[in-house]
């Protein structure tokens, strides 16, 4: 990658600097700093101040392990630096994390396609807006797509054999560093434990058939034995601790985010399921409870099967939005109902919602961290919203679109099975949710990119005639 950014260095240094004033525009025109940022950042103060890796209450400081450390940490490092709560400190950091990005992303594209389409994925991430746009938030987006693609480069790297056991090592503690700052970075352990699996298994009907093959099996075996040793030990201190101050055995954190006395809503959340398949009733229904009123208009009529199904869930939310509270009796009334819409259409429980929340995260314009409105489709936003959101829809479309054709006309190789296994084990998980969030795909956006970008390499017969 040194040498050809010292080939091109004019155009590494014009398209790094458009990467950093697209970024540093969002940071000052839409940043970001949600009720997720208060609650790492209050993590984050009081590791500092008291340090107690928790959450302020009204008296005292509660131990906490509803968010990972990695986040907070970071936090906690630029409140030393710059100050306490100081957040766009956090974003212009997140800046140049972002650029570092978008130079391995343009390392996979030099190593899975060519140099040329390299120098295009890295136009591609620079000018990228989703990137971009989580770049100026304070959220754990930019630090875990930066350690996604640094993990799956230097699977790369290890997959062509150079300095293998250097790479696995380092890909093992990019996984790492993707977990401890969300859970769902163990797929990135999923992904490559599985290409290594069928590696193995190519060697061994290569064997059989007595022909030749690049690895051997003790390569492939300490390959997934060093990423998993060195995914897991970041994580025991953080167990540890865990087990110390809980006396509970979590090694991540809790799926719903709760404390362990706190009640979660399953009932309500089965019942969600059953309907959801966009983010406008993420933000509308399934993050208003428990606190805000939910309005039954704001339900789509996938919510209800029949005129005694709009009765009964007019009466589930009438008695919540009296208490603004998930009493376990309630919990109880919507996990009945939700038992009842799945006993009437298992196919649209299991199938059909599922890939529609899949769809919706994919597809979305993604301009959740902007001012435009969720609804996007009903266009009835002041003039300059409506405009952002079919900019940022269409530029979208496009982006997934050149991936696709960039990957009909690629060469399968190792190292692309891989890429395309971590976005399919990705989208699969994603599945099953219940809340489609489009920030959710985001870590799979490079691969994106990188499929894109190789619609700008060479013809391999240009290639072969010149060589």
């Amino acid at each position: 990658m040194r040498e050809l950014v010292r080939q091109h260095f004019r155009f590494f240094v014009a398209a790094t600097l458009a990467a950093l004033a697209l970024r540093l525009f969002f940071v000052f025109r839409f940043p970001a700093v949600v009720s997720d940022s208060l609650v790492y950042g209050d993590i984050a103060k009081n590791w500092l101040q008291h340090g107690v890796f928790g959450l302020s209450g009204i008296n005292e400081v509660s131990p906490t392990y509803i968010r990972l450390p990695g986040y907070p940490g970071f936090l906690a490092v630029v409140f030393t630096i710059f100050g306490m709560e100081h957040y766009r400190a956090a974003l212009i950091v997140q800046v140049f994390v972002d650029i570092g990005t978008c130079f391995l992303i343009a390392d996979v594209t030099r190593r899975v396609f060519s140099s040329r389409a390299a120098r295009a994925a890295f136009l591609l991430a620079a000018l990228c807006p989703f990137l971009a746009t989580y770049a100026a938030a304070a959220l754990t987006e930019t630090w875990e797509i930066f350690f996604t693609v640094l993990a799956l480069d230097l699977a790369v790297v290890g997959l062509a054999g150079e300095g293998r056991n250097r790479a696995w090592l380092g890909c093992g503690l990019a996984i790492g560093g993707a977990i401890l700052l969300r859970p769902d970075g163990g797929l990135l352990l999923a992904a490559i434990e599985l290409c290594l699996a069928i590696a193995l298994v190519d060697l061994f009907r290569a064997r059989l058939k007595k022909g030749a093959h690049p690895l051997a099996y003790s390569t492939v075996i300490r390959a997934g034995v060093i990423v998993a040793v060195a995914a897991f030990v970041p994580l025991i201190p953080w167990t540890v601790r865990n087990l110390r101050t809980f006396h509970e055995f979590q090694p991540l954190a809790p799926r719903y985010a709760n404390e362990s006395d706190d009640l979660v809503p399953r009932g309500f959340n089965r019942w969600v399921k059953t309907w959801m398949a966009n983010y406008a009733s993420v933000e509308e229904v399934y993050w208003a409870v428990p606190g805000s009123p939910i309005d039954v208009d704001n339900l789509p009529n996938r919510a209800f099967d029949s005129d005694d199904q709009l009765d009964q869930t007019q009466q589930l939310l009438a008695d919540y939005n009296k208490s603004l509270h998930v009493t376990p009796d309630l919990d109880a009334r919507f996990a009945g109902l939700a038992a009842q819409r799945i006993q009437r259409s298992r196919w649209r429980y299991y199938v059909w919602l599922p890939a529609l929340r899949v769809v919706d995260m994919w597809l979305r314009p993604r301009t959740e961290m902007t001012g435009c409105s969720t609804r996007w489709w009903e266009f009835d936003e002041q003039p300059k919203w409506v405009i952002l959101g079919i900019v940022m829809g269409i530029i979208n479309l496009a982006y997934i679109g050149a991936g696709l054709l960039g990957l009909a006309r690629g060469r399968f190789s190792p190292a692309l099975g891989l890429l395309l296994t971590f976005v399919v084990l990705r989208s699969l998980f994603l599945a099953t949710l219940e809340n489609p969030e489009p920030r959710y795909t985001m870590e799979c956006y490079p691969v994106v990119i990188v499929l894109a970008a190789a619609l700008f390499r060479k013809p391999t017969h240009l290639a072969d005639s010149r060589s």
